[in-house]
């Protein structure tokens, strides 16, 4: 049945017929400037519609896997009702075969995979195929999983999570006070709604007009549609009489490679504004700025997080064209040259996980890894951290992205820092826990207390995570899965933008602690410190659980 069902969809990828009757959208935009997002649905969403009513036989005025009846394809659904039929469920997955199973259904089905950790798997679907969904997978599957979103959850979260008091047409012209408050981001009103790019970049030009001591706004590059990559640079370089030696030391901080996860990208913005603001206030701080320069990237997916805000708030990609015209767009994550894997069998540009036809097909992840060689190469900067950072599951994540089987040679540096990190966030201020584990994870089963790692949903491969370990040699690199751990997903409520900075600011400081030696392998030697981080965090994580 499975074979079948992929074997069909092949063919109808390929039908003429089915090419010519499909919506297109406009061509792709070449000249270099911003373009305009015709506001019409997705391309994809409409030809994935097609496509598997042709295979499971729903009814044809069904222009929505989950909207029956839902009028022309020219109209343009807000966006809180264009998922109002599609639900989230969370699938406990116990065996390799459950795992490999579940990821055929995925590739067949064409769904959205919201979020995989050693425990569960997330996928949204509409509830229409939730019958073909549960038919693709064996008997065990079929009774082990729970509804996080279902009915209207999921569009009254895409609701929620614009600002309250603008329309869900337009938020061009929202532009909050971008004066700094005198106390911490947590009464900054800057911070109370998630914003749209058209005021994250006024804020960050503020920033730096406004504390020309420590803060430079700087550009990584140009996206697809010829915007700018935006990013802070924060921190005291000394002057010519300090007589500085060697490289500057370093860490970047980024957000939003994925446009959903607009958390990432307000946390980067918490970040920044933190930094910025407690330099001379605070003795911690103004040492650490002292010491390092700070890269804040809030999004290096422009195009994509304009295109979450305008038109489509669950866009994962960026927005440049594939060879195939229905469906557009990038997994940057996916798109970096060190062991890239798209050419595997799931590098179909339709996927959410589309890495690209080469290496850095991905605009933006082009441009950004050629800034960042540039300035180790020609700026004397030595890159000392690596911090991107994405949404959800509550996990900090240390390489190799793309195999279990090799590790990496500072393991267990990589290890150490990461439980520190953890129990940072853990004590500092009530946050919540963070599993630590390596990213080249999927689900793993747990047997006689014995560990056994399963087939991962997505592929891995060429991850900014490993390429800036392997390629740049950041010692330091991790991928940080922010809050929740399901509940609300993607669409986190706009009360917990500045609790989940405070978390990362705490580990931002632990980070500068332990880079300057005031913490880590001092009084204890390292296995001692490892075995002592590793049995603390296992039963805070028991504790969490309870």
């Amino acid at each position: 049945m499975r074979q079948s069902a992929f074997t069909a969809l092949g063919l109808l990828l390929l039908a003429p017929a089915l090419v010519d009757t499909a919506p297109h959208e406009h061509a792709p935009f070449d000249n270099g400037a911003p373009a305009s997002h015709p506001h019409s649905p997705r391309p994809w969403r409409r030809l994935s519609d097609c496509l598997i009513r042709k295979i499971w036989g729903l009814p044809e005025g069904q222009t929505s896997l989950g909207t029956a009846g839902a009028g022309p394809a020219t109209t343009e659904l807000p966006p809180d009702t264009r998922y109002g039929e599609d639900v989230v469920l969370r699938f406990k997955i116990h065996t390799s075969e459950e795992a490999a199973a579940l990821a055929e259904a995925v590739d067949v089905l064409f769904l959205d995979v919201w979020e995989f950790n050693e425990d569960w798997a997330d996928l949204r679907i509409a509830k229409d195929v939730v019958p073909s969904l549960l038919g693709l997978l064996p008997a065990s599957l079929q009774k082990s999983h729970q509804p996080l979103m279902q009915d209207l959850d999921l569009a009254q979260a895409i609701f929620a999570s614009f600002p309250s008091h603008v329309g869900t047409q337009s938020h061009d012209h929202y532009s909050p006070d971008l004066k700094p408050s005198p106390r911490a981001g947590r009464g900054h009103p800057f911070f109370q709604d998630y914003q749209p790019l058209s005021v994250i970049d006024p804020w960050m030009r503020l920033m730096a007009s406004m504390f020309t001591t420590h803060v430079r706004r700087i550009n990584i590059g140009l996206t697809y549609e010829g915007r700018d990559i935006p990013a802070l640079r924060v921190g005291v370089h000394p002057t010519d009489n300090d007589n500085p030696s060697g490289a500057r030391k370093t860490v970047i901080i980024t957000g939003g490679s994925h446009a959903r996860e607009w958390i990432s990208t307000s946390t980067v913005n918490y970040l920044a504004w933190s930094l910025i603001n407690a330099y001379g206030k605070d003795r911690e701080v103004t040492r650490l700025l002292e010491e390092f320069d700070f890269v804040l990237v809030p999004t290096l997916n422009p195009d994509g997080y304009v295109y979450s805000w305008e038109t489509d708030r669950l866009w994962r990609k960026n927005r440049q064209p594939t060879n195939l015209r229905f469906c557009r767009g990038v997994d940057l994550d996916r798109s970096y040259s060190f062991q890239w894997d798209g050419d595997s069998t799931r590098s179909n540009p339709c996927s959410e996980s589309f890495a690209g036809d080469a290496p850095f097909d991905g605009v933006e992840a082009q441009r950004f890894a050629e800034w960042a060689k540039n300035e180790t190469e020609y700026s004397n900067v030595d890159i000392v951290g690596f911090f991107d950072l994405h949404s959800y599951s509550q996990q900090i994540l240390y390489p190799y992205s793309y195999s279990c089987n090799d590790q990496p040679p500072a393991i267990e540096d990589l290890e150490e820092l990461a439980l520190g990190l953890a129990k940072a966030i853990r004590i500092s201020r009530k946050g919540h826990a963070y599993k630590v584990t390596s990213a080249c994870e999927g689900n793993v089963a747990l047997t006689n207390k014995k560990k056994t790692i399963l087939p991962r949903i997505e592929s891995s491969g060429g991850s900014a995570l490993d390429y800036f370990y392997h390629e740049l040699k950041v010692k330091y690199s991790y991928q940080i899965k922010l809050r929740d751990t399901g509940s609300y997903g993607f669409l986190l409520p706009k009360d917990s933008i500045i609790p989940t900075g405070e978390e990362m600011l705490d580990a931002v400081l632990y980070f500068g602690r332990f880079m300057l030696g005031e913490i880590g392998m001092v009084a204890k030697g390292q296995d001692a410190q490892l075995k002592d981080l590793k049995d603390e965090h296992e039963e805070a994580e028991e504790s969490s659980e309870l």
